[in-house]
């Protein structure tokens, strides 16, 4: 069974393990858990005006937890954007899915050459 966490510390860590980062707050997290473990999730951090970064990792997004990522940052945070920062490829194909579009690349952002993909996520266009 499936469930999404919200804040839960494991989630932090399984992001922050899986980029070899660490997040400093605040950051505010989502995540899948699945039989008892994090498989997914999202640390939203730097919070600028209207916009956060999304820290992004896992698999098996559902579309359930995609809906519950954008009510989260745009209704229960009450952005406008979301900065979503992977280097993942499949993430950022996931991301213009949802509506965004890619904006540009941090090079070794993760580390050397480990750059980070950057994608832009209205709320206007955000298709959950």
């Amino acid at each position: 069974m499936m469930r999404t966490v919200l804040d839960d510390p494991r989630v932090t860590v399984f992001v922050g393990e899986q980029l070899r980062v660490l997040f400093w707050p605040p950051f505010r997290s989502l995540g899948i858990e699945r039989r008892g473990s994090i498989t997914a999730g999202v640390v939203f951090n730097h919070f600028e005006g209207v916009d956060c970064h999304a820290s992004v990792v896992g698999s098996g997004f559902t579309r359930a937890f995609l809906a519950d990522v954008g009510d989260f940052a745009f209704r229960g945070m009450g952005r406008r954007r979301i900065t979503v920062k992977t280097e993942q490829p499949r993430i950022v194909r996931i991301a213009e899915r949802l509506g965004g579009r890619i904006e540009g690349c941090l090079r070794d952002h993760f580390g050397e050459g480990r750059d980070a993909f950057l994608v832009g996520i209205l709320r206007h266009e955000y298709r959950f």
